[in-house]
């Protein structure tokens, strides 16, 4: 779609500029040509449509979280791996775009609520630039205008935080207020619906930051921000049509929001969609199921260890949990557990024929593979040939945004908890607890990963928001704003393996699969993986290793520190971006 955008706006200006070459300059004429005409207008603003994350994008974005293990540690938490030259996202090409249209969509020959409307867009993509730089690098210069060369606010300092936001919710309340659109069928164009969502992203984000980055000193300004949340949210679900998807079950309608060809219109607000007819596919296969191109990423027990019973009682809470194996902890779990990894009779396609696909050793280093963007046909494994679309919004995180903002603001009901935790958990299978909100907080949760909570309804949305939004983008962001980076240092931990060198059959289909040795067998079992945790390899220290040497927990890369310092909340201003403009500065401890 992005690429019929750029081609209809480019054809649109050589056409319209062609025939008033002869009597006024060329630049002229193209600028005439699309602010003079409401078709000029959106065949401009379709361009920003460019700053939108691309699928790949999106099937990557949780490369870097708490409870991704993967091939290598992020070099941002590896001491004296990452600094200012390292840095990157100083960029500024799209703002220039977006101002230089606001500037000039000033024909009064275009009636004033088109203008607005296409205006609106201008500026809600304006808001989503600058939301991405304030969360990356803290404060940045405020621009709204469009610079040229000799232009000496080039050379400006940044701009305070609270200038900035101010500015971006002026924005996005321009554009809820302004933006015309209130269905797309196509799930790829901005709705009032999605301007509302996308302020309901980020006044949660802002408000939460500003209450637990307490070192900014903006905790006063957090409910103002928290009730813009709940209002933003309020209107998508009180307004825009949308629903949780149920279609397939609680086995399935899950997951098909991530493998479906055209976006599930109910539940998916926003989507990258593919188009076969030019070519426009994404990798997702490709690089969740190879040892190489790929970062391998898999989740951790830790994390796993979150899903539920089915009956809505916490799975730590079971005697025995911590050595149970892999086939005994993923039965009577969440239905999302399945849905997001490779476990009990899953199964895929191999040349037409069905067969069953346990985890595999070689893409995943804890046995917890994810499949949630994959396709089930191995077809699409080896390129560019997945042609599901992929969700950039969706209905399931404006219920969340929801939950969680008024639970901050101490406001969160019953009524809210059946209407967003509860409904979320009855789509996965869930049946106990849908109907009113905790009233015991869950001693795992607090002192695995929030030790400073103690509201039960705080927590139990905070689990959910994990669950419902793992491997689509939201966890490092949810990290920086709970300010619960210290989760970055978790142990890479995998299933349990009870021995070693004991088969071990993952999908319990009469198969084995996998052995974990120190000294492999000179005799070894056809079709099976088997993996080395002794304590090193040809002189070098194993990364592959058990909790207890010879049973325990599977452990990635523990010989490798992680170490999380406050500056890592915000980005380095990248050097040579300091060079051209030394008024930047830099952020505290880089």
């Amino acid at each position: 779609m992005k690429l019929q955008h750029i081609g209809l706006l480019l054809a649109g200006l050589l056409f319209a500029g062609c025939s008033e070459l002869e009597q006024i300059p060329e630049s002229t004429a193209s600028k005439n040509s699309v602010f003079s005409s409401e078709r000029g207008l959106e065949l401009y603003a379709n361009s920003f449509y460019d700053n939108l994350p691309t699928a790949n994008d999106i099937i990557r974005s949780d490369e870097m979280a708490d409870f991704a293990a993967r091939t290598q540690v992020p070099d941002l938490i590896r001491d004296g791996a990452y600094g200012p030259r390292q840095s990157s996202g100083w960029s500024w090409t799209a703002l220039r775009n977006i101002n230089y249209f606001i500037e000039n969509a000033t024909n009064p020959a275009i009636p004033a609520d088109v203008r607005r409307h296409y205006i609106g867009l201008a500026r809600f993509f304006r808001a989503l630039f600058y939301f991405d730089k304030v969360k990356r690098f803290g404060d940045v210069p405020w621009i709204n205008k469009a610079m040229g060369v000799t232009d000496q606010d080039l050379y400006k300092g940044r701009d305070s935080r609270v200038m900035v936001m101010d500015s971006v919710l002026a924005d996005l309340n321009y554009a809820t207020q302004n933006i015309r659109t209130t269905s797309d069928n196509s799930r790829t164009l901005i709705t009032k619906s999605v301007a509302n969502g996308y302020k309901s992203r980020i006044c949660l984000f802002e408000g939460t930051f500003r209450k637990y980055q307490t070192s900014y000193k903006l905790e006063s300004t957090a409910e103002k921000w928290l009730t813009e949340a709940v209002a933003a949210s309020e209107a998508v679900m009180n307004d825009g049509g949308f629903s949780l998807n149920e279609a397939g079950g609680t086995d399935k309608s899950y997951r098909q929001l991530f493998i479906n060809k055209t976006p599930v219109t109910n539940e998916i607000m926003l989507s990258a969609v593919v188009d076969p007819a030019l070519s426009v596919f994404n990798d997702a296969n490709w690089w969740w199921t190879s040892a190489t191109y790929g970062a391998r990423v898999s989740l951790t027990r830790t994390f796993v260890n979150t899903y539920l019973n089915l009956d809505g009682t916490p799975f730590t809470s079971k005697a025995g949990y911590k050595t149970l194996t892999f086939m005994e902890e993923v039965k009577g779990r969440d239905k999302r557990l399945p849905q997001t990894i490779r476990s009990g009779n899953y199964t895929r396609v191999n040349g037409g024929a069905v067969e069953p696909a346990p985890p595999v050793f070689s893409y995943t280093y804890t046995g917890y593979m994810p499949i949630k963007w994959t396709l089930d046909d191995t077809y699409a494994d080896g390129g560019t040939r997945n042609d599901n679309s992929i969700s950039i919004m969706r209905y399931a995180e404006i219920l969340l945004d929801y939950a969680e903002s008024k639970a901050e603001l101490g406001t969160f009901t019953d009524a809210d908890w059946t209407k967003t935790v509860g409904a979320l958990r009855k789509r996965a299978g869930i049946t106990g607890g849908l109907t009113a909100k905790p009233t015991v907080a869950d001693p795992y949760l607090q002192a695995t990963y929030f030790p400073g909570i103690s509201d039960p309804s705080l927590l139990e949305i905070r689990r959910e928001r994990g669950i419902e939004l793992a491997l689509e983008g939201f966890r490092f962001p949810d990290l920086i704003r709970w300010k619960r980076g210290e989760l970055m240092e978790q142990v890479w931990n995998g299933f349990y393996v009870p021995a070693l060198d004991k088969p071990m059959d993952l999908n319990e289909d009469g198969k084995n699969d996998v052995v974990f040795y120190k000294v492999k067998p000179a005799t070894q079992l056809a079709g099976v993986t088997y993996i080395n945790v002794a304590e090193t390899v040809n002189g070098v220290p194993n990364p592959q290793r058990l909790s207890n040497d010879t049973s325990g927990e599977l452990t990635w890369l523990s010989n490798i520190p992680r170490k999380w310092n406050d500056k890592y909340y915000l980005y380095p201003i990248p050097e040579n971006d300091r060079l051209l403009n030394p008024a930047i500065g830099q952020n505290p401890g880089w």
